[in-house]
């Protein structure tokens, strides 16, 4: 069989094939061709899903009429002035969309470019080019959409889920730049210039007030930036709905970006649940590739585990910040050789404590040396060294005002939960649930213990699963396993977490195929997690358990120092504060 040159027609079908996909498809490109033309208000109306019609009016810099010849020619772009593929900074660069689109659509253009004496019009499939009253910008109307293509056209869902697919597109390009204005079918309106986190209320819902954590992250090591918001650990989604991620200002979705988001919820959230988020990459963009593939929605990272190491770091350090503020000067006595015991200051706020004085020892047992010394670290470990011990009795020599975010304890209910007043609202501690993460994170801050082996662990693997393995070594070593090439078909483990015995053919099999496809491996660290996580919980304070005032102070003030403190291992809520404006609607007390 002889080879030949496909017609245009053809290599035109071929090439929407990859790139329009389904009505939102088209939708995507023709208004990231807007923004690239410097619109900052677009109008999008679809009628029928997208299959009647895609009207698209921007008012942007608009075309001249050679300029929008040329629009409609495979390949044919403005945005790659200088031919390098490694310096792109726009959103549509490869001149694909419009001829795609106008192969397998009735399509027309009007555009003023407001230089020439009147606007032009261009009918796609014929190419005709006719004068036209347009007055400024450009209207792109895509009309019966794969009716040239009836295959296409059976592939589609109904017009409600193509029409909400399109409202997903249009989001993810209003999250993307909050400083135009987008308006689809006058029914969804996202205003230009627009507050960023009123743009992330009106995407994602109103639910999201005051529980989203912003993020401002710069590596000066390698030009990175991450800025944005992520969600409260129990704040989330059954899905990713909510999830919106940028490179250099491009809505994409990676399996880097997406893999380090859900590392850094690993032990905050169940791995069935999804935190929401907006978060922004910016690094140079010869350190990435948008050029993937024709859609433009995939990325690759000169440095993937670079990438993801430090978003991970970001997030992490994000959600780990406690709860306590410095202390401020102020009215909290407290000894300067011991702690005292504790009585409630007398003042609206119900959030400070006086300590009065008292040499005694103090009895207490929750879990940690019962001595007045821990009493002291566990009840105030922000407050300063105190001075050398003398034979001397107590003096109290300072005052000092402490911010207690959590509030005085009030009792304890059921024999589990504590209740506490801070300021105006009524506080909700689970016992359980405050203890479990307390003592996770002990467990994870201290040093993972590890076990060498006498004999070394040797797994026969495929080549490319031993390359795949030992390209996150130094990754798995964080894990507390320590391993290294047997040969070109084989691994030798030299040392693992200690008490840990699994199949590890299996897991290294595993973690290979994870590496493959991903470019990293969470399962080690995923198992880690959970080895702390069931050991946390079955080692804290139970639920039905009755604690005295002393040891449900000791937890609170414990709780506003830890790390991750909003939620257990597990994702439950530890606190929950009820204001007391709410308390008087239930009594009716308006």
């Amino acid at each position: 069989m002889s080879v030949r040159v496909l017609p245009d027609f053809l290599i035109n079908q071929i090439a929407a094939g990859e790139v329009v996909e389904r009505p939102a498809s088209v939708v995507k490109e023709l208004v990231e061709n807007a923004l690239d033309a410097g619109a900052d208000q677009i109008m999008i109306d679809v009628v029928d899903g997208g299959r009647t019609m895609i009207a698209i009016i921007d008012n942007g810099s608009g075309m001249s009429r050679d300029d929008l010849c040329r629009a409609i020619t495979r390949h044919a772009t403005s945005k790659l002035p200088d031919d390098d593929l490694l310096n792109i900074n726009f959103m549509g660069f490869r001149g694909e969309a419009l001829p795609s689109i106008a192969s397998v659509s009735d399509m027309t253009i009007d555009t003023c470019n407001g230089i020439d004496e009147n606007g032009w019009q261009i009918d796609a499939t014929t190419g005709v080019v006719r004068p036209s009253d347009w007055e400024s910008g450009t209207r792109i109307r895509v009309q019966n959409l794969f009716a040239k293509t009836p295959a296409r056209l059976k592939f589609l869902r109904g017009d409600r889920a193509e029409m909400m697919s399109v409202l997903e597109v249009v989001k993810r390009l209003a999250m993307a730049r909050a400083d135009v204005g987008f308006s689809l079918n006058n029914k969804w309106r996202f205003p230009k210039n627009q507050n960023l986190l009123d743009r992330i209320v009106a995407v994602m819902g109103d639910d999201v007030h005051g529980r989203m954590l912003e993020i401002d992250v710069t590596s000066n090591s390698s030009n990175m930036k991450l800025t944005g918001v992520i969600s409260e650990p129990t704040l989330r989604r059954a899905s990713s709905i909510d999830q919106f991620l940028f490179v250099n200002g491009r809505p994409v979705k990676d399996k880097v970006l997406v893999g380090a988001l859900r590392a850094a919820y690993m032990d905050v959230m169940h791995a069935r649940e999804f935190p929401l988020c907006a978060l922004y990459l910016t690094l140079p963009t010869n350190a990435v590739d948008v050029n993937v593939s024709p859609a433009k929605t995939e990325v690759h990272f000169l440095e993937p585990n670079h990438v993801r190491s430090f978003i991970i770091k970001a997030l992490r350090d994000r959600l780990s910040q406690t709860m306590m503020t410095q202390p401020h000067v102020g009215s909290l006595a407290i000894n300067s050789r011991g702690i005292n015991s504790v009585s409630p200051v007398h003042n609206h706020s119900g959030s400070t404590f006086r300590m009065e004085n008292r040499s005694a020892p103090v009895k207490f047992d929750f879990g940690v040396k019962s001595d007045l010394q821990t009493v002291r670290d566990v009840l105030f470990p922000f407050m300063p060294e105190h001075r050398a011990e003398s034979n001397e009795s107590p003096v109290l020599d300072s005052t000092i005002v402490v911010d207690l975010p959590l509030g005085r304890v009030v009792g304890q209910v059921g024999n589990k939960y504590i209740i506490a007043q801070k300021d105006d609202n009524m506080v909700v501690i689970d016992q359980h649930a405050a203890h479990e993460r307390i003592t996770y994170e002990k467990l994870r801050n201290n040093k993972i213990k590890t076990q060498p082996l006498l004999t070394p662990i040797v797994v026969n693997l495929r080549e490319e699963d031993v390359s795949a393995i030992m390209s996150i070594a130094d990754e798995m070593k964080q894990s507390g396993l320590v391993l290294d090439a047997f040969g070109e078909k084989a691994i030798a483990i030299f040392e693992k977490p200690a008490d840990w015995d699994l199949d590890w053919e299996s897991v290294l099999k595993s973690v290979a195929d994870e590496v493959r496809v991903n470019g990293h491996s969470a399962q080690l660290g995923e198992k880690l997690h959970l080895k702390l996580a069931n050991w946390a919980c079955h080692n804290s304070v139970r639920a039905g358990q009755k604690l005295d005032m002393m040891q449900m102070d000791a937890l609170l003030r414990d709780i506003e120092n830890t790390e991750r403190a909003g939620q257990c291992n597990h994702g439950r809520p530890v606190y929950k504060f009820i204001p007391m404006t709410e308390i008087d609607t239930w009594f009716e007390r308006l």
